[in-house]
């Protein structure tokens, strides 16, 4: 065990918790200010909820031995057996507990940006239910497969279809970003619109900003802390991540300028957090050069997603989680398997003589957008017949801070 790999890792998993507030926020600010403090509710009871989820069930579903490729078994429930001694198969430096910790803020992170596509319209204990059933049915398989010992998206050879290697995803590309994003996608669809004619404009820009910043700080122990230890691929990933995120922030802020006639705030803040959610699947894999571009496109691509979303798909995804979240990590997926360097992450991509690895990346980016659409749409049909989903429309016409809580969030 590594003193100093520990406390990275304990200060990593402390970075990551803080990103949920930032990302309460970030929401908080985009949404009317009569659904502030339920926006940011969202985040804040994620916290509470999947910590306590995460402790008895959904970490051994996830991380727990192996059954079949499919899912981790029930061996660990309650954190039975997992302690001081470090588990080898995960991370052989740091206790077993610091490994858990860890992955336990991503698990916390990932149900709270789907709230994004949910905000003033959602019924809070509906949206309780709906957390637990996610969090168990879509992520932690889903985390099984791409990063738990012995998942088959870990192991492509045991589909016996003549696959090779691994989907590479070195902190959440597939199992936070696309699952998070496609997931909202799916909310936003069976929610529908917002009754209101026009969509909330952000009532607190400050807010978003304060919030990205957050998120932006807390990213480094997102992607650095992924390395598992205070090491040179912590390094890579620490200054890729920084790098994509500054051209994300400076790609969408130019296409706003150059769209809109001014360089807007929130493009620069949303901008950012695309070059960040595309970083993420590759920060330990590939050089800052590949990050410049990574985060190029990301602003890019999730600038018009966006577009494309309100104006084409006409989806009420309040927040733009699918154009940032989902459409920034699918790019940042398939990046991986192209700008990958062996000499940064220990393989190459397409662009060093591997085209293997984008077929593997393609094969994960279709599994995980199936998995977390199929399962988001037909677990909130469901919810919808048993407990209903939309708050009535007095009450989204009041706001949802009086109406589910009972509390503004400013005084009159």
């Amino acid at each position: 065990m590594d003193s100093g790999d520990t406390a990275w890792l304990l200060t990593s998993s402390a970075l990551v918790l803080l990103m949920t507030p930032g990302l309460a926020f970030f929401y908080g600010g985009l949404v009317g200010r009569n659904n502030a403090l339920a926006t940011i509710m969202h985040s804040f009871i994620t916290v509470a909820l999947v910590s306590i989820i995460w402790v008895l069930w959904g970490y051994t579903l996830a991380f727990g031995p192996d059954m079949g490729h499919l899912i981790g078994g029930l061996e660990w429930f309650g954190l039975k057996g997992v302690g001081a001694e470090p588990n080898a198969d995960y991370a052989a430096t740091i206790p077993h507990l610091v490994y858990m910790a860890f992955q336990l803020m991503f698990a916390i992170i990932t149900p709270a940006i789907i709230t994004g596509a949910m905000v003033g319209r959602i019924k809070f204990k509906t949206f309780l239910v709906f957390t637990v059933l996610w969090s168990t049915i879509v992520y932690a398989p889903l985390a099984h497969w791409v990063w738990g010992f012995g998942g088959w998206l870990g192991n492509l050879s045991v589909l016996g279809l003549g696959l090779e290697g691994k989907a590479m995803d070195y902190a959440g590309g597939i199992v936070v970003h696309i699952s998070a994003g496609v997931s909202a996608l799916a909310a936003a669809m069976v929610l529908g619109k917002r009754r209101q004619q026009e969509p909330d404009v952000p009532h607190n820009i400050p807010f978003v900003v304060l919030g990205v910043g957050i998120l932006w700080f807390g990213w480094f122990g997102f992607n650095a802390g992924s390395a598992l230890g205070a090491n040179a691929g912590a390094a890579w990933a620490f200054v890729n991540t920084n790098t994509a995120a500054a051209m994300g922030a400076l790609a969408w802020m130019t296409l706003s300028w150059w769209r809109n006639g001014a360089p807007s705030v929130v493009g620069a803040a949303s901008g950012a957090v695309a070059g960040l959610g595309a970083i993420t699947p590759a920060a330990g894999f590939v050089t800052p050069s590949g990050a410049i571009i990574i985060g190029l496109v990301a602003g890019v691509l999730c600038f018009f997603a966006t577009q494309i979303r309100a104006r084409g798909l006409k989806v009420d995804d309040a927040l733009d989680v699918w154009g940032v979240h989902g459409i920034g990590g699918t790019w940042g997926v398939l990046a991986t398997g192209l700008f990958a360097v062996s000499s940064v992450g220990g393989f190459d991509g397409l662009f060093a003589g591997n085209p293997g690895q984008v077929v593997n990346q393609l094969v994960a980016i279709g599994v995980a957008w199936v998995w977390a659409f199929g399962w988001t749409f037909a677990l909130l049909k469901v919810l919808d017949k048993l407990m209903g989903l939309r708050v009535a429309e007095q009450e989204e016409a009041v706001g949802l801070d009086m109406a589910q809580h009972g509390e503004p969030a400013y005084n009159p």
